[in-house]
């Protein structure tokens, strides 16, 4: 009896130590496909969003010019900003807000539809009509409101404005503090919301597919959510009543085992 009584705290520690599989990330990376491969190194190009914040800037060694396409310092600020005025990362610069129907209303040039462009593709049309009146002029543009979120199964979750508008669902766990344990990486969701219509993509960490996708680089205002494993599943149905119960279990399974495994050593001497 003693001995079945021992076998099954073998079990149990056994059970409760082993590593869990699915903890790595990209498990067979070595044996991604030529097609994959290539796709890892596709150049991405963020686009347009309406309530994008944009800085257009207009130069040329001929500033007069391009002075009607550079008004004066005011804009639409960043929430985060305490209150109306300059700030010190919009200094000298103004900002144009995309409207509901995707345009800006630049001057001279007037409304500007925008939405869904990429950044190359929006100073290439900008340029093109700021040309025919300035035939030097440079023109360079920027989102300044790109943001990200990360929440769920993170020991950091946030908001986080990003500099530059490329930055993958990596960059973002990184900053994040990585997964927590109890993270079920084969259970990530991306919540993306393209112009009002909502996306829900899932994403798993585990495979090293993932540099693939067309969703490993994010997108302004992308959630990505982390959905807990199924042993933190389980540990949330429990009161806090029930895990004292569970560690007082756990406690007297300890202690029984090491006395069986004293009365046992004990037997055995005796017996030789």
């Amino acid at each position: 009896m003693s001995r079945i009584f021992l076998l099954i705290v073998c079990l149990i520690a056994f059970t409760s130590c082993r590593t869990p599989k699915d903890i790595s990330y990209f498990q067979g990376i070595e044996h991604l496909t030529e097609e994959q491969r290539a796709a890892m190194n596709r150049k991405y190009n963020p686009r347009i969003c309406i309530d994008d914040v944009l800085i257009i800037n207009v130069t040329s060694p001929d500033r007069e010019t391009v002075a009607p396409f550079s008004p004066p310092p005011y804009g639409y600020y960043l929430p985060s900003e305490s209150e109306i005025g300059i700030s010190a990362t919009t200094q000298n610069l103004f900002t144009y807000l995309v409207d509901e129907n995707g345009f800006i209303n630049f001057p001279v040039l007037g409304r500007i539809n925008v939405v869904g462009k990429t950044i190359n593709e929006t100073i290439r049309m900008i340029e093109g009509m700021v040309r025919e009146m300035a035939p030097q002029a440079v023109v360079n543009v920027q989102i300044v409101n790109f943001k990200v979120g990360i929440f769920g199964e993170v020991k950091t979750a946030n908001m986080y404005t990003i500099k530059t508008p490329r930055i993958s669902i990596l960059d973002l766990i990184s900053m994040a503090g990585d997964l927590t344990i109890m993270a079920d990486r084969k259970n990530v969701w991306l919540l993306r919301d393209n112009n009002g219509e909502k996306e829900q993509i899932h994403m798993d960490l585990t495979d090293p597919a993932i540099f693939a996708s067309p969703y490993y680089y994010l997108q302004q205002n992308d959630m990505v959510y982390v959905m807990p494993n199924k042993a933190q599943k389980r540990n949330s149905r429990y009161s806090n009543e029930d895990n004292f119960r569970i560690s007082l279990f756990s406690a007297i399974v300890s202690t029984l085992s090491a006395i069986t495994s004293v009365i046992l050593t004990i037997r055995s001497q005796n017996m030789n």
